[in-house]
């Protein structure tokens, strides 16, 4: 697992070292294929299979190939949300550690109804807030205004125009505002505009009314919008 581990953290901070702190790319939605194909060495082709097939046959027959195909697949968005919440890369170790013992544990805990990324999402989350609140680093009570104690006024980020992510120099900026986000604001803006769920989905994760998903992301976004607007 620690390997699993490692190699994960290395791709996180190769894809930061690139600049590509924008909205993922989310995978297409294989099609449901209800038998497993070899590959040309023999072994069962897991990569051809959508997630909710990975997840029944792993629940069903507990294979070990099943299980790699899920931690390949996801382990990443695990560790990047979890770094991103609890800003320490020991904290999104750990985070990551417990998503892998829930995965392997809890599985068939997972409703056919419930998509498979929206509960590893919520348990990602749950797991940096416990991680947070072991540290005493979290307090789910702190509004934005309170956090951004150094006098500025919130301009609207529609205001202004070009491509705010256009060099370097503005996506570390960006980097460095986000970060100054209380962590409330902070985990729904990753999950809606880095991750790319929807509204409703980062509801779903997170188990908040949409009308506070869409106000948390309103002024997350306002935030980081008078942070940089030097650039914009």
């Amino acid at each position: 697992m620690e390997k699993k581990i490692m190699a994960i953290e290395e791709g996180v901070r190769h894809e930061n070292s690139e600049g590509s702190y924008t909205r993922s790319n989310k995978p297409q939605a294989k099609p449901f294929i209800e038998e497993c194909p070899a590959g040309r060495n023999g072994k069962r082709d897991f990569k051809r299979l959508g997630d909710a097939e990975v997840v029944r046959r792993y629940v069903e027959t507990q294979d070990e190939e099943a299980f790699n195909e899920m931690v390949n697949r996801h382990g990443e968005k695990i560790f990047r949300t979890a770094l991103r919440i609890t800003r320490s890369t020991t904290g999104a170790q750990e985070v990551l550690q417990e998503v892998f013992i829930k995965l392997a544990t809890r599985l068939e805990t997972l409703s056919e109804e419930n998509k498979f990324s929206s509960w590893l999402y919520s348990v990602t989350a749950n797991e940096s807030f416990a991680y947070l609140r072991a540290e005493k680093k979290y307090r789910s009570d702190l509004s934005l205004e309170e956090h951004a104690s150094n006098g500025f006024e919130i301009e609207d980020w529609s205001r202004g125009s070009g491509d705010p992510f256009s060099s370097r120099e503005i996506l570390e900026k960006m980097e460095r505002a986000v970060g100054e986000l209380p962590v409330a604001y902070r985990t729904v803006f990753h999950l809606r505009d880095v991750e790319g769920l929807t509204n409703p989905e980062v509801s779903k994760v997170l188990d908040l009314p949409i009308a506070t998903v869409k106000f948390r992301i309103r002024r997350a976004r306002l935030f980081l919008r008078a942070r940089l607007s030097d650039f914009v």
